[in-house]
């Protein structure tokens, strides 16, 4: 019973977080949405805060399985820009990015939080850097822009975002920066050849030449 209870607090949690906000996050309100006694909250979670990166955590395990799935076939610039649209795209709807945003927000209150954030975006920043070493590694892009630097710029674009969205009630500005990547994608494509593939593909052309001579 108390693992069935642990989730269903995490689950009242993290709606409560999303539709109602980090300030109206009470005990009272989540055990209110989860239909049990609120002390079992600090019984299992020892207080409220605990609980609510639970279900952010919860929320990002799920998420990021997801999104391994979405851009595991990029492999171009194109492919990972049109990858990373359908990551955010999918954030919003599903309400993560919501989660992360009030948590965020919190944790410029309350200084207590940022260390609990920052171990959560620690999982984030890997992915984004194993990522975009499988889609550029090697190349020349790399060189000028390494993952490692890509992927902490990505992820301090998307905090960015996740309280911009607050404010951009229609979208368009956000989507209008997810856009610009795409259109920006293909003009870097030369930076993104790694030299053994130039090399060959050179060597190909050669031989076509000749074989037409």
């Amino acid at each position: 019973m108390s693992v069935e209870t642990k989730e269903r607090l995490i689950t009242a949690a993290g709606t409560v977080l999303r539709t109602q906000g980090y300030g109206k996050a009470s005990a009272r309100t989540i055990g209110k949405e989860a239909g049990v006694n609120s002390a079992l909250i600090f019984y299992h979670f020892g207080g409220v805060d605990a609980l609510l990166f639970a279900a952010l955590d919860r929320s990002s395990a799920e998420r990021l399985e997801q999104h391994a799935a979405t851009v595991a076939g990029a492999r171009t610039l194109e492919e990972l820009a049109a990858a990373a649209t359908r990551v955010y795209r999918d954030d919003l709807e599903g309400g993560h990015i919501t989660l992360l945003s009030e948590l965020v927000a919190a944790a410029v209150a309350k200084p207590e939080l940022r260390e609990e954030i920052r171990v959560r975006v620690d999982p984030w920043l890997a992915f984004m850097e194993e990522t975009l070493d499988r889609v550029i590694g090697g190349s020349p892009l790399a060189r000028l822009m390494p993952p490692r630097d890509l992927a902490n710029a990505a992820v301090t674009f998307y905090l960015g975002v996740n309280l911009f969205t607050v404010l951009d009630s229609d979208l368009s500005r956000t989507e209008s920066v997810f856009a610009m990547v795409r259109r920006l994608a293909p003009r870097a494509k030369l930076l993104t050849v790694r030299p053994a593939a130039r090399w060959h593909r050179a060597r190909g052309f050669g031989r076509a030449r000749r074989a037409a001579g």
